[in-house]
């Protein structure tokens, strides 16, 4: 691979640890099958780090997440002019409680894509956590973060708006997204994950969340694209009981991974993750096909 790139957003869950264990299994699914995927769906981009470590012809990238799709499309439709107005922002008066609030109230009664680009943008970077949240009622509530020296992300956002030029933006449900796959393509999942534990869930990131039924769902529709469009598709996941139980028609590989949104530094255990592969036509098992 490539030397890795980081996304220029920060992101719960984001893959940029995992970029070489994706590629690969999206490789090996493409070997197997004997296809040439030209396209890489990604049905929950968040950060794009698998984009922007993998070499596709054409990406679909899409999110529920309608802030975070308009500042890809705002970037990469004017990087030069988007990066220049948005260095504004990152300036020592700026990195203040009261500024981030008042900017926080202005991105949530903005109806301009542009503003509202830019501000998700600033408040991602000087937001708590990196985290990205909204109430009922899609206000973005995420406090301020109290950092010394907000980083301004320029070379990584002039890389993903250069490399953004080969993607397609969407803001689709999943199932529409797999509703519309085009032809060749390898489809990699990355939903909001089942929770570790009742306590372990927060507050959407979209509204509308992702609830059981809909993990149960995306199983489906994941199996479904291999049987009948022969398209493979590769999901990631906690390693749970209900996991293992929906993936239960997928390959299904485990990798121990360090937790980094936890404010605490005791708090960042590994945990293992899922990886459930379903491959076109149904046939293979990469397991299998690994140790034959």
């Amino acid at each position: 691979m490539q030397k890795k790139t980081r996304a220029f957003l920060k992101w719960a869950g984001g893959k940029y640890s995992l970029v070489e264990d994706i590629a690969k299994r999206l490789d090996q699914a493409q070997e197997l099958t004997g296809s040439t995927a030209s396209t890489l769906v990604e049905p929950f981009v968040g950060a794009g780090s698998v984009f922007l470590n993998t070499n596709f012809e054409h990406y679909v990238l899409n999110d529920i997440n309608a802030d975070l799709i308009n500042l890809y499309k705002e970037l990469s439709h004017a990087p030069d002019e988007f990066i220049n107005d948005a260095r504004t922002l990152f300036s020592d008066i700026n990195n203040d409680s009261d500024v981030y609030y008042g900017l926080r109230e202005r991105f949530n009664k903005s109806n301009d894509a542009y503003e509202r680009a830019i501000l998700f943008l600033y408040m991602n970077r000087h937001g708590y956590n990196g985290l990205c949240r909204y109430n009922l009622k899609g206000i973005f509530n995420v406090p301020f973060g109290k950092y010394k020296k907000p980083y301004f992300p320029e070379k990584e956002m002039y890389f993903f708006a250069e490399k953004a030029q080969k993607a397609t933006f969407t803001c689709l449900s999943y199932k529409d997204v797999f509703a519309a796959l085009p032809k060749n393509s390898v489809v990699y999942c990355d939903p909001p994950y089942v929770p570790l534990s009742k306590t372990a869930s927060f507050t959407s990131y979209a509204k509308g969340g992702f609830n059981l039924d809909d993990q149960a769902n995306l199983a489906n529709l994941a199996e479904q694209a291999a049987c009948e469009q022969h398209t493979s598709v590769l999901i990631s996941n906690h390693d749970t009981v209900w996991t293992r139980k929906i993936y239960e028609q997928a390959d299904i590989d485990v990798l121990n991974v360090k937790r980094t949104i936890s404010p605490k530094g005791n708090g960042r255990n590994k945990v293992s993750e899922l990886m459930a592969m379903y491959l076109s036509g149904g046939k293979y098992k990469l397991n299998q096909a690994n140790h034959g």
